[in-house]
């Protein structure tokens, strides 16, 4: 349990758009997200400051699911700091 999820970027985003996650500019950062060697972090820091590329997280017209999205956050190892702040960010005025 010390090591993290080897799961892909792919299934990750996948997961946030079945919670109702809609991404903005979405083939950016999965391109972004490929180059990166840790993923993980390269996706906390698009979410934190994507804007300028476009890469935005919005509700989508359904609505998202909180606990679907938290689950996901951790099912991928993501630290708890982020699910608090990705969570801010999908409720921010966009």
């Amino acid at each position: 349990m010390g090591s993290l999820s080897n799961e892909s970027f792919d299934q990750f985003l996948d997961s946030l758009k079945q919670a109702g996650v809609q991404i903005s500019n979405e083939d950016e950062l999965r391109e972004r997200l490929a180059e990166a060697q840790r993923w993980r972090f390269a996706f906390a820091t698009l979410a934190a400051n994507g804007r300028p590329l476009g890469i935005r997280f919005q509700d989508s017209s359904s609505g998202v699911n909180q606990d679907d999205i938290q689950r996901t956050l951790a099912r991928f190892q993501f630290p708890e700091v982020l699910h608090s702040t990705f969570a801010a960010s999908l409720r921010a005025d966009h």
